[in-house]
């Protein structure tokens, strides 16, 4: 059996809120054996969260504190960041990290602190998803190193070679979705993980994996208090620490990876 690999997975906000204080946990979750430290990507968060990183500066501090960790986004929405901006942030921070980028993809939402709504972004699902998909297409094609060429419904690029290129011939892709959503389990079979979000039991992973078919990360968010047995049983290959944001603090942080990896 493939061991499960364990990530430490927190929000940017309020004591989290500080890049230099992410990179020193970084750097010690690294010392005590975890295998990922991944950030959440938002621009804001319903009160009482006050303060929110950007999690692109955040995760360039940690690259440079780690030689080890896999590090990213987790996840990254997509449809609110342009894929030109995107495409140079990835393979950048991939090369300063020595190729341990891994890049978590979704939809977003909107209702947990109006990140879409509040700036005039996208607020439908189904251009958003349209969105997401155009921009992975030129992702793809940009971290290839050949000159891309994209007229789509959202985005163009028009003849751009995008270089430097990641360290690898690409960089990982996982995918979230809710569970059960055939959309986001067929967006992730085209590229190399799935993370089922607000996952609440391991039969519902199982019923995923068997949709998902094989070879890919397959990513659970739980409570270190969790059997992990079932989920990893079902086809789990990553286990991520699930913190409530409403008061997440370094202490807690350091604490869980002081605890170690599963």
């Amino acid at each position: 059996m493939t061991r499960l690999k364990s990530a430490l997975w927190f929000p940017l906000f309020d004591q989290l809120a500080e890049p230099a204080g992410v990179a020193r946990l970084a750097a010690e979750a690294e010392e005590f054996g975890w295998d990922g430290v991944f950030v959440w990507d938002h621009t804001r968060w319903r009160a009482p969260v006050s303060a929110v990183a950007d999690p692109w500066i955040t995760l360039a501090a940690a690259a440079i504190a780690t030689e080890r960790v896999r590090i990213g986004p987790m996840v990254t929405p997509l449809a609110r960041r342009r894929p030109v901006q995107v495409a140079r942030e990835t393979a950048t921070l991939d090369r300063l990290s020595n190729g341990r980028l891994t890049l978590g993809v979704g939809l977003g939402s909107d209702r947990f602190g109006g990140e879409y709504s509040l700036f005039g972004e996208e607020t439908d699902d189904r251009r958003r998803a349209a969105m997401l998909d155009e921009s992975l297409t030129i992702l793809s094609a940009a971290w290839s190193g050949v000159e891309v060429h994209h007229h789509g419904e959202h985005y163009t690029v028009d003849g751009v070679r995008f270089l430097p290129r990641p360290t690898h011939d690409r960089i990982p892709v996982w995918v979230a979705g809710f569970p059960g959503k055939l959309a986001p389990i067929r967006r992730a079979a085209r590229h190399d993980g799935y993370f089922p979000v607000n996952l609440s039991h391991p039969d519902q992973l199982a019923e995923s994996v068997a949709l998902l078919g094989t070879g890919l990360e397959v990513v659970v968010a739980q409570p270190a208090s969790t059997d992990l047995a079932p989920y990893v049983e079902a086809g789990a290959t990553w286990w991520l620490t699930d913190f409530e944001p409403d008061d997440i603090s370094v202490d807690a942080v350091r604490g869980m990876l002081r605890d170690g990896p599963r």
